[in-house]
């Protein structure tokens, strides 16, 4: 659904929005550092809640920033920032090793790690790099494994944990992070038969991309609350996180304009540039696209700007978006 155009204005009354958060995801393909470095600092500026990268080695043949060693950069180069991963493929890392590694990042963010986390789904990168890469069954078991032995190291003196595909014995990680009980762990996807019943056993936070309608959402949502019921897990201690894709224009023609460029610079028509957005449109529009999804209960919004560089669409957003969800 894309929403271009709105005559109305909504009131500041929508509701006790106090708890949202707004993270930005930076388009690494095709960024070089600098422009990442810039994009962060504004987004502090702006006073956003998170910044988060994609866990990638490539897509095309544009440069492409890997997602550990650029995150890390970032802890001394921001202050207040939390620093996400959306998402991390378990496969690319032992979970041991990547355990070790995210204890040092939030050691060195003093806190600031958000641990996002997922299956894999990028054929072409396992092939190129000469990563295994099994079928969705068993990447999502192999995840649940994972993750398993994450939260031991983070937690445990010297975990052990014997798996059918990893195995730890008595593996130290210290220093342990600074978060307690350990980061706040997010799993995205929407996977309803494996994926989601993951998140219900291991995650903190639900993320899913957007371009889901609302009545889809809230039908997984509920899928979610019944494998939390199995468990006898209390399905209010999962976060509902919603990504994305964002175009905002002060006005019709300001919208249209930003669409025309972002296919033209991507080498598509202007419907398939409108089907690759989950977003196109003016404040108002971006108001009611975020309250309809806040009413589900969505509390972390992470807005994925294709224009990031030019820090327009972001000084929009935070200008005339934030403040009606803050409180300002």
């Amino acid at each position: 659904m894309f929403l271009v155009n709105s005559n109305q204005s909504l009131k500041k009354d929508m509701g006790d929005w106090s708890m949202i958060s707004f993270g930005v995801q930076i388009p690494q393909e095709g960024y070089d550092y600098g422009t990442i470095i810039k994009i962060a600092s504004e987004c502090e500026r702006l006073e956003f809640d998170s910044l988060w990268l994609t866990d990638h080695f490539f897509f095309s043949e544009k440069p492409y920033l890997e997602c550990w060693t650029t995150l890390a950069s970032l802890a001394s180069n921001t202050s207040r920032l939390r620093l996400g991963t959306l998402v991390l493929c378990n496969n690319f890392r032992h979970p041991s090793l990547l355990a070790k590694m995210a204890a040092t990042l939030d050691v060195i963010s003093k806190g600031r790690l958000e641990f996002g986390i997922g299956a894999g789904w990028h054929e072409p990168e396992h092939t190129a790099y000469g990563i295994t890469f099994p079928k969705a069954r068993i990447r999502i078991q192999m995840l649940e494994e994972g993750v398993q032995v994450i939260k031991k190291m983070w937690t445990e003196e010297k975990p052990s944990f014997q798996g059918k595909y990893y195995t730890i014995k008595e593996a130290i990680c210290d220093p342990k992070p600074v978060q307690r009980p350990h980061p706040p762990i997010l799993i995205g996807g929407g996977g309803e038969k494996y994926l989601l019943r993951a998140v219900a056993a291991y995650a903190d936070v639900w993320n899913t991309v957007g371009g889901i309608p609302p009545q889809d959402y809230q039908r997984k949502v509920k899928i979610i609350r019944g494998y939390c019921e199995e468990i006898r897990r209390d399905p209010r201690t999962i976060r509902l996180s919603w990504q994305g894709r964002f175009i905002i224009g002060n006005d019709e023609a300001e919208v249209l304009e930003k669409v025309r460029r972002f296919s033209n610079i991507n080498g598509m028509t202007q419907d398939e540039a409108l089907r690759f957005l989950t977003f196109a449109g003016t404040p108002d529009r971006a108001l009611e696209k975020i309250a309809s999804y806040a009413d589900l209960g969505v509390t972390y919004f992470i807005m994925y700007f294709p224009d990031a560089e030019s820090l327009t669409d972001l000084r929009l957003f935070a200008e005339k978006v934030i403040p009606y969800f803050k409180g300002h």
